[in-house]
Formats: C-alpha cells, sequence, structure tokens
C-alpha cells in the first residue's frame, strides 16, 4: 500500500469516474486503474462497485476513504513541519472563498501577496459556507474566507475585519430622501428589499438584521440570483432597495453613488474571518495572509473614515 495509491482511491471516489480522476490526478486512467487493482487485490477486497454508473463506493470501500483521508492529509503534514521549522513560506496553498466577498476583496490582495510571497502557489475557489466547512475537515483546503462566527468546534477563525452594511436605495423609494439609513427602515421596506438567494450567508445577514426569517408573502416577485451587480441593476429600474457589503460599493461613482445610503450608529455589519482546521500546520502562511489582508483592507477604508477594524453592530 502506498501514499500515491490512496490518492487515486480518493480522487475516484470524489468524481466516481477513473478517468477524470486520472486528469485531476495527472496520470493515464490505465496507471491510475492498475494501481487501484493493485490496492484492491493487495487488501481482499473491491473498493468500488464498477457496475454501476456513476461508479460507487462498497461497504468496506467507504470505510477505506475515511481512514485514506486521514493517513493522506497527516502524511502532508510531515513537509508542513519541515517547512514550518526552517520557516520556509511556499508551495501550495489551497483556499477557499465565498462568493459575496471575493469578487472584491481577492483583487485587494492578490498582487500584494504574490509580490511579498513568490514562492507560495495560492491555489483559490469560490465555494459556500457549507462547501467550505466540508473541504476544511476534509482536508481539501488548508484555509478559507468567510463571514463568521460559524460555531464550528474544529474550525478556528482569525477575525480580519468588520464590514458595515451599505444600502442601495432607488430614486422612487420613500426612504431615499434620508441621508441615513436606520435598522427600522430595512425593517418597513421588508417587502421591497431584493435579496440574493437561499444558500449566500449574506442573505440571511440580511434577514436576521430584519428579524425576519424570509420575505413577506406580499412580495410583488421572488428571484434567485447570486449576483450583487443584478440586485443594483433590479434596483436602477426601480424594483426594489437592497443592501451591500462596504467594500462592494468603493467603487461606485455617480447616479449610482448618490443612491447609497449609510447607517446609523451603530452600524450593522458583518464579521469577515480567515478560518482553517485546528490540525493545520501551515500556519505560517495562514499568518502571511493575515497580514497581507488586514494591511490592504486598512489602507482601503482610511481615508473614507469607517473603521471596519473593530466591530459595529455584528449581525
Amino acid at each position: 500500500m502506498t501514499i500515491t495509491q490512496l490518492h487515486y482511491v480518493l480522487a475516484v471516489a470524489e468524481h466516481k469516474n477513473f478517468t477524470l480522476a486520472a486528469d485531476k490526478c495527472f496520470v493515464t486512467q490505465p496507471t491510475l486503474s492498475m494501481q487501484i487493482q493493485k490496492l484492491e487485490e493487495e487488501l481482499g477486497i473491491q473498493i468500488f462497485d464498477r457496475g454501476k454508473k456513476p461508479i460507487q463506493l462498497t461497504d468496506v470501500g467507504q470505510k477505506i476513504v475515511t481512514q485514506a483521508k486521514n493517513i493522506v492529509n497527516e502524511s502532508g503534514r510531515i513537509k508542513d513541519i519541515v517547512d514550518q521549522q526552517k520557516g520556509y513560506i511556499g508551495g501550495d496553498f489551497k483556499i477557499g472563498i465565498i462568493p459575496t466577498i471575493m469578487p472584491t476583496l481577492l483583487p485587494m490582495f492578490m498582487s500584494n501577496f504574490i509580490n511579498k510571497y513568490p514562492k507560495v502557489n495560492l491555489i483559490i475557489e469560490e465555494r459556500t459556507t457549507e462547501e467550505i466547512i466540508r473541504m476544511l475537515k476534509n482536508g481539501q483546503l488548508d484555509a478559507a474566507i468567510a463571514a463568521t462566527p460559524l460555531n464550528e468546534e474544529t474550525i478556528k477563525e482569525i477575525v480580519l475585519y468588520f464590514e458595515p452594511f451599505v444600502a442601495y436605495v432607488p430614486e422612487n423609494n420613500p426612504s431615499y430622501k434620508k441621508k441615513e439609513f436606520d435598522v427600522a427602515d430595512l425593517e418597513i421596506n421588508l417587502s421591497n428589499i431584493l435579496l440574493l438567494q437561499d444558500g449566500h450567508c449574506f442573505r440571511n445577514n440580511v434577514l436576521n438584521i430584519c428579524k425576519a426569517t424570509s420575505l413577506p408573502s406580499d412580495s410583488h416577485f421572488q428571484i434567485e440570483s447570486g449576483s450583487f451587480e443584478t440586485m443594483i441593476r433590479l434596483a436602477d429600474e426601480g424594483l426594489g432597495m437592497t443592501l451591500l457589503p462596504y467594500l462592494h460599493t468603493l467603487d461606485m461613482t455617480g447616479k449610482h453613488a448618490e443612491k447609497l445610503r449609510h447607517f446609523k450608529e451603530p452600524r450593522p455589519s458583518r464579521e469577515v474571518s480567515l478560518i482553517y482546521s485546528k490540525k493545520e500546520l501551515k500556519l505560517h502562511i495562514i499568518e502571511a495572509l493575515r497580514s497581507t489582508i488586514a494591511g490592504v483592507v486598512r489602507g482601503a477604508i482610511a481615508f473614507q473614515n469607517v473603521d471596519i477594524t473593530s466591530p459595529l453592530q455584528r449581525k
């Protein structure tokens, strides 16, 4: 039994296809199949039921995959221990970022990080919070950036910043004439608020602020979209108002900027953190990410006179 064979088994278990698994492992399909067959012969069992489409794990195969994940993850820690001892900041580092953070935050820190740590190969994936938690627990990600707190016992959270919410209000909305918003204004406009689709934590943040679990039944329509840009365009058409994360508004100018309304103190906000498994050993890279992101975020908002490094009204 070899670590390579276990890697191949995990790839097939994930993709449920030998050809696709071989592509992901950068080997030919016959090579991958032969190594898995050798392992099955050595163990005297069948890991995969090849008669089903897509390929399925056998009962014993499921147990083997669970253990294989632990073995593969632990084997990778040997190099992490050596790198940490040497103070070496380099190698592959897989990071997940939720969709409502990735478009604004990633461009802010990516160039700085690459220039400062050229030996680190960041592998970045846009993932939902649910996917991130699962992948961190399975060792498929080294770290992630998400809205917190998550209250996951096995996951460590390092707060990066607190990001205020900003209302985007069209001219036809009665609240457009207000210079500042209050949370009560959201509750009044709840049936007129455009929200992201279910599954986005930002949607849940907004509903929490309004002390609601869903939109009222008298809403004129429902839309399933994961894009802030779609929400902005619909608001521009007079179909409702929406809420945006503060960093998403920094590049807005002209008529778009005129529709932004900040909240009165204490401003509702979301906590954004760098998160990772408590078993993670690449702490030197995690610290490098934390310091880089904290530096650029503070710089980006310093002239806006908004402190997003301390909690405002966390929701």
